[in-house]
This record gives structure tokens, sequence and C-alpha cells, in this order.
């Protein structure tokens, strides 16, 4: 639902915030609109696309989509709260508060911090005291605003539920923020002790606007870049949900009718995958279906069955292959990558490292994600430094995937679906490179210097940074139960 730009007499005269000067803020109070001023876009259908898909899947999806033509000419020609009622309604009826809390807690903020004004940010991030006033739903924003701009206070639209369930209807005293009601809440927050800036986009804007000390307009303008994510005072690592960009409707729409074909697509790639079983066919398999696996760098071959390395027998002559987690079907994508070399994946249990020294023994290889779980974005995980007590036979290799549609992973969903999801995409892709083993230097000087316990850590910590160099991430010190405390709020274990 596009937001067209509005002309109104009333607007003009008011300095642009380009105009604004950020220096010598700290000690002034701003408030801002979300959509438009805050934000680069000027719509908030995407964001509700994305909690949609995510607490309804595709059916709520397609609701939403059915509804948001009657969101707009509401929007655009009767009133502006007309329009986002509607849009509440399609998006949260019958949907759990706390599903509804958890999407935007987890979903949202990744794509929120890819679109912040960057002139906006400027002066908003320059002031002591942030206060946002939307539109938008209080539960859909806060979790963004509040955990990763800092933002103090939140003054958005509240939502009506019932026994824990959303109705789909607005409630509060002030109904919809829009307008005068926008006033009202800022009145309501601030007494008489009203913001020294007020920032805005359009004609709805102005009734807060008029209360603070200073009032500037966003103009929209095409082309505007938005803040690098650097510039932010966090970075989102951690996100979750199926959907890998931001839908607008005619996006929305080719993810609704290209949904069927891909359940279908998967269906067929994931069963190709089954009968193949690891093997060098599915290599070919997966080429064939469009599910390309590029191949970097040659992985290193098994040592003779005379070539241990000593260490009383602990340390095996098999090769492990330590690999960066991007998918569930990682394991099965670097088996394939490996044709004719045998691999088993183990877990991290003690009982799964003595089968681990015995596959090693017996001079087959392992296949080993040290982050222990899969993680989003440019970034990777603290490595355990398990794999290193396995074996002085260390392989680095570096997974990267590609897809446009939907995202394979999950923490807060179904994770049995993760194939499925990655199989959905019209041509998901795998690229796999092979680093050069790790030289007996780069693995045996820790362990014989007689700190095992630390230097098991610091060759985790060499390859994680080779890894990470390879693929151009970011290697951080985060775990996994990182990772699930700032999607699931549990430690992820199951």
């Amino acid at each position: 639902m596009a937001v067209v730009k509005n002309t109104d007499d009333s607007l003009t005269g008011i300095p642009t915030i380009y105009q604004c000067n950020s220096d010598g803020r700290q000690n002034d109070t701003v408030a801002a609109d979300l959509d438009g001023t805050l934000l680069v876009g000027r719509s908030s259908f995407p964001y509700f696309a994305l909690i949609a898909f995510d607490v309804g899947g595709i059916f709520r999806l397609l609701l939403l989509l059915a509804a948001a033509p009657l969101a707009g000419l509401l929007y655009h020609f009767i009133s502006e709260s007309a329009g986002i009622r509607v849009l509440v309604f399609a998006t949260f009826a019958g949907v759990k508060v706390s599903d509804i809390e958890s999407a935007a807690a987890a979903v949202l903020p990744k794509h929120y911090s890819e679109d912040m004004h960057p002139d906006t940010w400027r002066v908003f991030r320059s002031c002591r005291r942030k206060c946002v006033v939307t539109a938008n739903p209080r539960i859909m924003v806060e979790p963004f605003l509040k955990n990763y701009l800092g933002v103090d206070d939140v003054l958005g639209t509240e939502i009506s539920s019932y026994m824990g369930v959303a109705t789909g209807f607005v409630g509060g005293d002030t109904a919809v923020l829009v307008g005068e009601n926008k006033a009202v809440a800022l009145r309501g927050t601030f007494g008489n002790n009203m913001p020294d800036i007020g920032i805005g986009d359009r004609l709805t804007d102005l009734p807060f606007m008029k209360l603070c000390k200073e009032k500037y307009m966003v103009p929209a303008r095409p082309g505007v870049r938005p803040v690098r994510k650097e510039a932010l005072p966090k970075p989102v690592i951690f996100h979750d949900g199926r959907l890998v960009g931001k839908p607008t409707p005619l996006t929305a729409l080719l993810i609704v009718l290209w949904f069927p074909i891909g359940v279908l697509l998967s269906l067929l790639r994931v069963f190709s995958c089954w009968l193949s079983d690891k093997s060098a066919l599915s290599y070919y398999i997966m080429n064939l279906l469009a599910c390309p696996i590029k191949i970097k760098g040659t992985p290193p071959k098994n040592p003779s069955s005379s070539g241990g390395s000593g260490g009383g027998g602990v340390r095996g002559r098999g090769v492990v292959f330590v690999c960066s987690h991007r998918t569930a079907l990682d394991a099965a994508v670097v088996s394939a990558c490996l044709r004719c070399i045998t691999t088993i994946t183990i877990s991290y249990s003690a009982a799964a490292k003595l089968i681990g020294r015995k596959i090693l023994d017996e001079g087959k290889s392992l296949v080993m994600f040290p982050e222990e779980t899969t993680c989003r974005g440019p970034y990777l995980l603290r490595f355990s430094p398990v794999f290193s007590e396995l074996s002085d036979q260390i392989a680095p290799v570096a997974i990267a995937v590609k897809t446009s549609m939907f995202n394979g992973t999950t923490a807060r969903g179904y994770k049995w679906l993760d194939p499925f999801f990655f199989y959905m995409n019209p041509f998901p892709a795998y690229e796999v490179t092979f680093l050069n083993k790790l030289s007996p230097e780069q693995t045996c000087s820790y362990i014989s210097s007689g700190r095992k316990s630390s230097g098991h850590q610091v060759i985790a910590n060499n390859v994680q940074k080779m890894i990470a160099q390879s693929l151009k991430y970011e290697a951080t010190d985060f775990t996994r139960r990182d990772k699930y405390r700032a999607l699931v709020g549990s430690d992820g274990h199951v």
C-alpha cells in the first residue's frame, strides 16, 4: 500500500530534515513518525505481510493481500485510520498475542534496520530522549525501536485482545494514532514539557509536530540510501521468519502464486535428495533440478592407514571437515561434494566423540558444524573446539547459500520443514569452498604445549576466522545459546 506524497499547502514553509542541525542536541528530546520519516519506506504493508506469513502462513498472507486494495482505497480517499484498521484486522484477527509479540521481536528488526533514513537518523540519534509516534501497532514496532535503537517512548496503535487472542480491532483511548490522536498521545506522555524536535512526513503528522519547539518534514525523495548497518547502535545478528525480503503487494502476489508450484517442486527435490542419500549422484541430480552446487577448492584426501599422528592413539587418522552451518541440508551437500569419500555427521555428546574417534581411526571422514546451529546473515557463531580434540587432520569448509524467496532455517517454527522451504525457492544455490587443510604447526603446537583446553579453543577460533575471511563474514563470540535466547527465549535444548 503506497503512500502518496502530500502536497497540501499547510506543509509549505516547514523546513526539511536536511536543514536540521544535529550538533549540540545532547540534551534535547525528539519525537518522530516511523514510516516515511525514521524509515525510508513510506508503506507499512511489507511489515504487516511479514507478520501475517509468520503467524498464519500462506493463507493469512493471502487474506492480507485480498484486503490490501480496500485498505489502500480507504487510506487515500476516506481516512488513514480506516486503512490501518483493515490491515490490522486482516493480519491479527484470531492470532495469539504471544505469537504476534514473538514475530515482532524475531522477524521485523532485521527488515526495519535495513530501511533507516540517513538524515532522520542523524538528528534522531543526536538527542538524549527519543520518542516515536506511529500509526503502526505498538506491538509490532516496539521490540526493534527499544532493543536496537534505544528509543525511550513508543507511542503506537494498541490492538484489542480477548483471553490472549487478538480480536483484529484496535483498542486504547486514542484508537488508531493518526492526526489529532498523535497529539493527544504526545500530551499524555510529555505533559507540559513537550519535545524540542518534531519530525514527520505527511499532513497527518502536523498535529503532534506543532506541539514541538521545532518541526521538520521528511520529503519523499527517490534514491535515498538507507543507513549502513555499521552506523546503527546495535546490529541485528539473530533473526527469524520464512520470507527472505520485505514483500510489496506485487511480490506478495508472486509468493502466493508460486507457493503451490514451490511445494510440488520442493517435494521432488527433497525426494530425489533422499534417494541419492549423500552419494555423488545427488550432486548431479540437484544441478539438474535447478539447485546448483558450486564447488571451489579441492578437498584433501584421507591420509594412509600408516600416517597417524601419534598422540597415544587418541588422535584419529581420518579428516574432519569443519564447516560453517547455513541449513539442515549442509551435511548432505558436503557429502555430495566429496563424492567417493564416506562421511558421517556426529553431535557433540561424550558418546558421539567416542564414536567419532572410532570412525576416524577407520580412515573415514567426519563432517562437523562447530557452530552447533545454523546462522543467517554475514556472521559466524563461536566454534566449539570438539573437532580439534578428535583429529589433527582438519579441513575448513566455507558454506554459503543463496535464496530468493524463502529462508531454509527457523528457530521458532517447525524445523522438519526447513529442507522443504529451502527447496521451495525457484533457484536455491549452494557454494562450497574447501580451504587448505591445517598444517601440523597449526594443530599440534598448541596441544603439545601442555595447554590442551585453551589450545583446542585457539584452534577453533583460528578455523572460524579462516572461514569467515573466505566468506567475508564477521566472526562473533555468540553461541547457540545466545541465538535461542534472542529468538525463542530458551537455551535451544530439545
